[in-house]
């Protein structure tokens, strides 16, 4: 079985990306999945306290194993020629464990407007800076990890685990704020 961390929404913030990246190396997770909007942060929040988006390059940059990412709404192509990673991907899909998921950063696909999916899959993303690990009326799995850097809605900061077919979703205290099963 497979370990997998989860995140979203760094927005330049190196403290938060250290942080995620202290948890990734010490919880044992095989892969980092990052669902968009890594470097920049927008021009609807505000700038973070710990914005050092060129911080945050070296240290994806030298990450051994590269991170899985996909394409934010605060992309540009600017930020996939200072990454040595795709990032500009609209959507991943992954199969894992004998279970499919997709991840996208949420802002075209999202659980309103679900891409093609079946009972049993996994819907995977960012964007709203809100955690949730739930199974929806379909039988499909929706989690968003939350926001590494800029939560919204008073949640801490947050990231997600996948492990033995279960995501869940972690403060940085380590506390389990919420998690659900990926069904077949």
């Amino acid at each position: 079985m497979k370990k997998i961390m989860i995140a979203s929404d760094l927005h330049g913030d190196a403290d938060c990306c250290r942080a995620m990246l202290e948890v990734y190396e010490k919880s044992g997770a095989e892969e980092l999945l990052l669902l968009g909007d890594l470097l920049y942060h927008g021009p609807r929040n505000d700038l973070p306290a710990g914005y050092r988006p060129k911080e945050v390059i070296a240290m994806l940059s030298a990450m051994k194993k590269p991170p899985i990412c996909v394409r934010g709404n605060c992309e540009a192509e600017v930020d996939q020629m200072v990454l040595p990673f795709p990032v500009m991907a609209e959507y991943a899909r992954l199969y894992v464990d004998g279970l499919h998921i997709y991840a996208t950063h949420g802002h075209h696909a999202s659980p309103d407007n679900l891409p093609k999916l079946e009972r049993g899959d996994a819907f995977l993303y960012g964007h709203t800076h809100l955690y949730e690990a739930r199974v929806n009326e379909d039988g499909i799995l929706l989690l968003n990890p939350g926001s590494v850097s800029l939560p919204k809605g008073g949640n801490p900061k947050t990231y997600a685990m996948y492990e033995d077919s279960v995501f869940t979703v972690y403060d940085f205290e380590g506390n389990a704020l919420q998690s659900a099963r990926f069904e077949t």
